[in-house]
């Protein structure tokens, strides 16, 4: 709660009290009744009406001090804001194919493959954006939904947190997995909608193109940012041999950043290439600015009025004042 003054400029009045003060007191009380003997009024000074009319003159300062601070009308409230967010849509498409387990990335200063160095920056993106629903779908040979869109970001990290590479079929569905994407994205109330996906490979899996799915991303206003994951070249790849023995060899890897490139120009976005950690950090970090949630403030103002208590007491002290001069306290002659 604050307090305020609507009116402050009444407040020069109070400095005319003490000026009202010294003026009464250098001109004294009247004589209500002349005695021929100094002895008969000795006992007067004692007496309790003696001591309450003393009383009277700063009981009527304080009815004024009170009138002119209800002059200046004090208030107790405030401003109030309600800020109404209005959130994005955005669905993560992340690719769980086999290459996802290359070791091209480090983690906390050790070697990570990509899947988990993904999952470590994605986390991080969900955590900063609360206002925004979010969903998830995964991807190898065939899309697979594993959150629809939603605000319960807590429940969105653990799914996240169960996302394994080898529950699928391998190869890489780009096309499908984009058009699963915009079948959960098309018909929302949002404004902003947009999709990012996650890939290391190139389409060779699914019955649609990438190309085609671009094309319906950008008949329904939907953005779609395209992160090519890894390093060009070869990368060391963890395998097991015939014994069920598990050793790394160097792979080659190919990311098609030419079919990326083109799905994210013809929607309206951009596509980025993380080799490694820090770079695909840097890549959320840019797409968290560039889309960024808008938020409605609506403000209301509400303030109570100090001055009719106020007034009424200053008023009540006064008519006191008069009330006691006019009977007990009446001075003779009048």
């Amino acid at each position: 709660m604050t307090f305020r003054l609507a009116d402050p400029a009444w407040l020069w009045l109070l400095g005319l009290l003490p000026l009202l003060a010294l003026w009464h007191g250098r001109k004294g009380g009247t004589a209500a009744i002349r005695y021929p003997a100094i002895a008969v009024l000795r006992g007067l000074s004692h007496s309790t009406r003696s001591r309450v009319g003393g009383w009277l003159p700063g009981l009527k300062l304080l009815a004024l001090a009170l009138l002119i601070v209800a002059l200046a009308r004090p208030q107790q409230g405030g401003t109030d804001s309600h800020i109404h967010p209005s959130g994005i849509d955005i669905m993560l498409a992340l690719d769980v194919s086999g290459s996802m387990q290359s070791l091209d990335f480090r983690l906390d200063g050790a070697p990570a493959n990509r899947l988990d160095v993904v999952r470590s920056v994605v986390r991080k993106f969900i955590e900063a954006r609360p206002d925004d629903r979010m969903g998830l779908l995964i991807f190898a040979a065939e899309p697979y939904l594993v959150s629809p869109l939603t605000l319960d970001h807590a429940w969105l990290l653990d799914s996240l947190e169960r996302v394994q590479i080898g529950n699928m079929e391998d190869g890489t569905a780009i096309g499908s997995a984009l058009a699963a994407g915009l079948n959960r994205l098309r018909g929302q109330a949002a404004k902003s909608k947009i999709l990012i996906l996650m890939t290391d490979g190139q389409n060779n899996a699914g019955a649609i193109t990438p190309l085609s799915a671009a094309e319906a991303a950008r008949a329904l206003g939907i953005k779609v940012y395209t992160i090519g994951i890894g390093v060009r070249g070869e990368a060391p790849v963890p395998v097991q041999d015939a014994f069920g023995n598990q050793r790394i060899v160097m792979e080659h890897v190919d990311v098609d950043e030419d079919t990326l490139k083109r799905i994210a120009t013809a929607t309206g976005a951009r596509f980025y290439r993380a080799t490694d950690t820090d770079s695909l950090q840097r890549i959320y970090a840019e797409i968290d600015k560039l889309e960024k949630t808008a938020f409605t403030v609506h403000t209301s103002e509400h303030w109570d009025e100090w001055y009719p208590p106020l007034a009424q007491g200053g008023l009540a002290l006064l008519g006191i004042a008069v009330l006691l001069e006019l009977t007990w306290l009446r001075r003779l002659p009048a």
